[in-house]
């Protein structure tokens, strides 16, 4: 079965260089006309965060399709850091051990890493429990990170899958006999030509 990770089209804070987690926030126009273009693989199904960003998204790029919400894609909560970009937060403390842990000291006042990943994770497992035909999930750049991070094969970690708006991967899903556990294998590119 075809997985294809898409992130969500850009937004103002996108272009602002914000973290954008809990901001619901819509496409900036410009956005959308880029997607209204874009070939996206054909899926069975498309699942969405329930976020406006990634259902604006998937209605552009997959039109017509019904959109199955899950919770569990949403973006990290940034807490304190919320809808902030670099500029504003250079010369925070908090920021600054952020920065230096690569992200482990988790968001004040908002989602650690580990607390994150996990809530993905769960969301994406019970995707794959109910399926077996191509699917497409229209998410954010963390959820697709958080994801590929603990089912890509050969293994890449979180930061290596940093993804554009309204790009992302494909990748076989595979299931282990042995374990039933699941892996991510043959993962290439999508709508990175432009």
């Amino acid at each position: 079965m075809k997985i294809y990770l898409i992130r969500h089209g850009e937004t103002k804070g996108n272009r602002e260089h914000r973290y954008v987690g809990t901001t619901d926030e819509g496409l900036l126009p410009e956005a959308k006309e880029l997607l209204k273009g874009r070939k996206m693989p054909q899926a069975a199904r498309v699942y969405v965060s329930p976020m406006l960003r990634c259902r604006e998204t998937a209605g552009l790029l997959y039109p017509g399709q019904k959109q199955l919400v899950i919770e569990e894609f949403r973006e990290c909560d940034f807490g304190e850091f919320e809808y902030k970009n670099y500029g504003e937060l250079n010369g925070n403390a908090a920021y600054q051990r952020f920065i230096d842990t690569l992200g482990a000291s988790g968001f004040p006042g908002g989602e650690d890493m580990k607390s994150f990943q996990k809530r993905c994770v769960k969301g994406f497992e019970e995707v794959l429990l109910k399926e077996e035909e191509d699917i497409a999930l229209v998410v954010h750049g963390g959820t697709i990170m958080a994801i590929l991070d603990c089912f890509s094969s050969p293994h890449r970690d979180y930061y290596d899958w940093q993804v554009k708006n309204g790009c992302g991967y494909a990748a076989e899903a595979v299931r282990d006999d042995r374990d039933g556990g699941w892996s991510l294998q043959e993962i290439s590119e999508i709508g990175m030509e432009d």
